[in-house]
């Protein structure tokens, strides 16, 4: 039997490529300064000839009108608003990432999670690799009352995770985190890419061959995505990404990857004394504030997933005082609002060229939906102009390079969300508006162009 031995490996850190030498660019990703090396015990462990064969049985293929389907039954979490984001509840056998900011709340999430799930008589395993049994105590006291159905364990060996999990059989497991567990065979360090792939591996694994619904906290980088290779992320069933400044009061949970379930759905919570509340109502917790009669402010929709939510923007156009405009974007594609004040300097005649503009999309909420285009227009202008925009008044709608005005996707959600909320005038493209019921209590005008959409205020 041939000795294991132990060489150098280079692994990018973006996407996984595994490489025998460095190089400065990866040829996987493309990516530059990604890789770093790490050393790997290697060993063919099975002798030669065919007795060091494994054998391997031939598997059948299926027909598709063989596989037969039904219905997952999803263990419900009881937070409406997790629920949503991963399709209705969790699955089992699912294996789900969740991802943040240090301090942004995940550990609190993941801890209401187990509480709800063991009063519901589920049994519910917490592995912590960070934090103490003293730790989570006090935590959990600030929470409320836990059933006896959870157990804790603080370990960040793998060969005892294992072992745990399949000694325990819970219905749902909580690795906190994954850049803390390792694997005795591995020499590298944990949160290394062979460790965090390692360990990934091992517990889908676990939540498929034992049906446990497994989720597993991940640390992100300065540029906020997952700390460790992209193919975390192909490995596992779901990502959320939990987003918002942790100095503010709300959190915004983000589906960007779930097989069972749209990727486009958020859930909005707000962090309290007793943990995470949800805001049934994101709308009007995000217009909770909004100046009165103050120019270059208006009130526009976006669409996450299947749910309108209505946003303030706010935009600041001065003279400036050097040579080059200061441009800044917050909440927005800062290109794209260069975009726009390019079209409005084009089709409108303003002269906006010495002016410094920044616009910020209020409550700390990222929008990259161009159905804002006209709200952002309207609030530059508006404040170009120091003229203020009727409080009760909405406007969404694409803006095109020769000015027009384009249609967007579930318009009438939209003028439906701004009606319960008491806005009294929507202004949106023709080409939704020509096509929109009426709706009772706002007044719905159509544009064409942006001078139209102007001219209307």
């Amino acid at each position: 039997m041939a000795k294991s031995k132990t060489g150098t490996v280079f692994f990018c850190q973006n996407c996984g490529y595994e490489s025998a030498k460095w190089m400065g660019q990866c040829p996987g990703c493309r990516e530059w300064n990604t890789m770093v090396e790490e050393r790997v015990v290697t060993g063919n462990g099975g002798g030669s000839g065919a007795a060091g064969r494994r054998a391997h049985t031939a598997a059948r293929p299926s027909n598709l009108s063989e596989v037969s389907v039904r219905e997952e039954e999803r263990m419900l979490t009881h937070m409406a608003e997790l629920d949503r984001v991963l399709g209705g509840g969790i699955v089992p056998g699912s294996l789900t990432l969740v991802g943040g900011d240090p301090g942004i709340g995940k550990s609190t999430l993941l801890l209401q999670v187990c509480r709800h799930m063991a009063a519901d008589g589920r049994k519910v395993l917490y592995i912590s690799g960070e934090e103490s049994l003293r730790q989570i105590k006090i935590r959990a006291n600030r929470l409320g009352e836990f059933s006896d159905r959870l157990l804790l364990l603080c370990e960040t060996s793998l060969e005892i995770v294992e072992e745990t999990i399949r000694n325990v059989m819970p219905d749902v497991t909580i690795i906190d985190s994954i850049q803390t567990m390792y694997h005795e065979n591995i020499s590298s360090a944990p949160g290394s890419v062979s460790q965090v792939r390692e360990s990934t591996n091992l517990f889908l694994q676990l939540a498929k061959g034992l049906n446990v619904s497994v989720f597993i906290v991940g640390h992100v980088t300065k540029e906020g995505t997952v700390a460790g290779p992209r193919v975390l992320e192909h490995m596992v069933d779901t990502v959320l990404y939990f987003e918002g400044d942790r100095h503010a009061s709300y959190r915004i949970l983000r589906g960007v990857k779930n097989r069972f379930g749209s990727t486009n759905e958020i859930g909005v919570f707000e962090m309290k004394e007793e943990g995470l509340v949800e805001v049934p109502n994101p709308s009007e917790f995000m217009l909770n504030g909004k100046p009165e009669g103050a120019s270059g402010s208006i009130v526009s929709c976006s669409m996450e997933g299947t749910r309108p939510i209505l946003l303030e923007i706010q935009a600041l156009v001065c003279r400036s005082s050097f040579g080059i405009p200061r441009r800044q974007a917050i909440g927005t594609d800062f290109n794209r609002v260069n975009l726009l004040m390019a079209v409005l300097e084009k089709r409108l005649g303003l002269q906006m060229s010495d002016c410094d503009a920044y616009v910020n999309l209020a409550g700390g909420m990222r929008v990259a939906e161009p159905a804002i285009d006209l709200g952002i227009a309207m609030a530059i202008v508006s404040s170009f102009k120091n003229r203020a925009i009727d409080d009760k008044t909405i406007a969404f709608g694409e803006i095109g390079l020769s000015g027009e005005v384009r249609g967007v996707s579930m318009a009438e959600q939209r003028v439906a969300e701004a009606a319960k909320l008491g806005f009294t005038t929507c202004i949106l493209p023709e080409v939704n508006r020509s096509k929109l019921r009426p709706i009772q209590g706002i007044r719905v005008i159509g544009v064409r162009t942006v001078q139209d959409a102007i001219d209307n205020l």
